[in-house]
């Protein structure tokens, strides 16, 4: 039998890492600079948290959660998103009490869905989560730091700010029953989906990709008929402090995202430079989340984002920078007897500078040595032989220019290679 991996749980091979480092590196800094610190949490979790959070009757929960017994009897789940074990971390070990909280963590998600391009089912979001915070400007804040993230990585004008409100929960149940009354009398009319789920989650609905389902909607009620003052004062306010920062976006009345914990703002990142339309980073606001997990009431709002789609995004704009796929700055090829002078050089060159630096432990041959070095793609080959080893000297051969190779003495070497580097 041979073993492979599971389908849609996709290996990430050297060639590609440096692509999820370089992405991860640039949220993680721009997030450390608007006061952001980061959580781990486990990627296993009680099943009744997803549950209580997400909604017993969603299609995450029914149909697409990794769940299991162990030993135990207790009834486990692989995460299928972060807001959950987030809040759930944060409860637990007293981080939201009288205490204002901006937090940020990254890893794998775990949703059972038909794989397809830039959606697995093991997939991986870096999440930006705040408690404590009830007025808009948290809510725009979030957005900004995104609208800023898209311009660091040079991808600004291929995504779309999409926002709604979709008030308070007393104001979704209002809306819920205008909408199924009028889905109801077009039973007929919907789609297969469509029509399984106005018996569960009518509101998802909203977001069909039937364009029959989507002709029926134009003639529906409208949730903005629906809100409340205070939520429509809110999201006034959010419009006026994104227009002030200076992000477009797109006012979405169909937008309500897929979980039932969301109130008030709502909103996605998309684009359509990956072929058919994609959201690239969603959140929202979810201020009754916290107290329906156990905790004292306290205002929320985050979001998340989809790192393999992000990835494609900058590869499709080749927004990817030369050097992360550039692994090694120098090899050092050692031919002969010279392993403990090889690897003191190495040593002393790793001391004297970042630079990337491989050794070769291959052995072989003086040319199958420079063939490694080329294929590793560094800059440089330095070629330490018997001779060079005894007159304390080293060759450096430049791989990526027509420079001319130079034998120098290795206590030369570093200054040298850090005016050429």
């Amino acid at each position: 039998m041979k073993l492979q991996s599971i389908r849609g749980m996709n290996d990430l091979l050297p060639s590609e890492s440096p692509h999820w480092q370089y992405l991860e590196k640039t949220v993680g800094s721009l997030l450390a600079r608007y006061g952001y610190g980061e959580i781990r949490f486990p990627i296993v979790e009680s099943t009744e948290l997803f549950k209580r959070s997400i909604g017993e009757v969603t299609d995450i929960v029914e149909k697409e959660m990794y769940t299991f017994d162990d030993r135990n009897g207790d009834q486990l789940t692989l995460r299928p998103e972060g807001t959950a074990g987030c809040v759930r971390a944060a409860i637990q070990n007293g981080l939201l009490h009288n205490q204002l909280q901006r937090l940020w963590y990254a890893g794998p998600m775990f949703r059972h869905e038909r794989p397809q391009k830039g959606r697995l089912r093991q997939f991986h979001q870096i999440g930006v989560e705040t408690f404590g915070m009830s007025g808009p400007e948290i809510d725009a804040e979030l957005l900004v730091f995104t609208a800023r993230l898209w311009r660091e990585l040079g991808i600004q004008d291929a995504v779309t700010l999409q926002i709604n409100s979709l008030g308070t929960a007393s104001d979704r149940s209002r809306y819920r029953s205008a909408l199924v009354e009028y889905l109801q009398a077009h039973h007929e009319q919907l789609d297969e989906d469509s029509q399984r789920r106005l018996g569960s989650n009518p509101l998802r609905i909203l977001d069909s990709k039937s364009a029959t389902t989507q002709a029926l909607l134009a003639d529906a009620p409208v949730l903005a008929d629906f809100i409340d003052e205070e939520s429509r004062t809110h999201f006034a306010q959010l419009c006026a402090l994104l227009d002030n920062a200076g992000v477009s976006y797109q006012i979405n009345p169909r937008l309500v995202r897929g979980l039932d914990y969301y109130s008030k703002t709502v909103f996605e990142w998309v684009t359509d430079a990956l072929g058919a339309q994609g959201t690239v980073c969603a959140g929202g606001r979810y201020d009754g989340l916290v107290e329906q997990l156990g905790g004292k009431p306290c205002p929320a709002v985050g979001l998340a984002m989809g790192v393999e789609r992000l990835v494609l995004l900058l590869d499709a704009l080749q927004q990817l920078p030369d050097s992360v796929a550039q692994q090694i700055d120098i090899y050092l090829a050692a031919v002969g007897d010279v392993a403990l002078q090889a690897q003191s050089l190495a040593e002393q060159l790793r001391t004297a500078d970042n630079w990337r630096l491989q050794l070769d432990c291959g052995g072989g041959s003086f040319k199958s040595q420079l063939k490694r070095a080329d294929r590793s793609g560094a800059q440089v080959a330095l070629i330490l032989g018997e001779d060079e080893a005894a007159a304390q000297s080293v060759v450096v051969k430049f791989l990526r220019s027509d420079a001319e190779q130079v034998t120098l003495p290795q206590t030369e070497l570093a200054a040298f290679l850090a005016a050429q580097l």
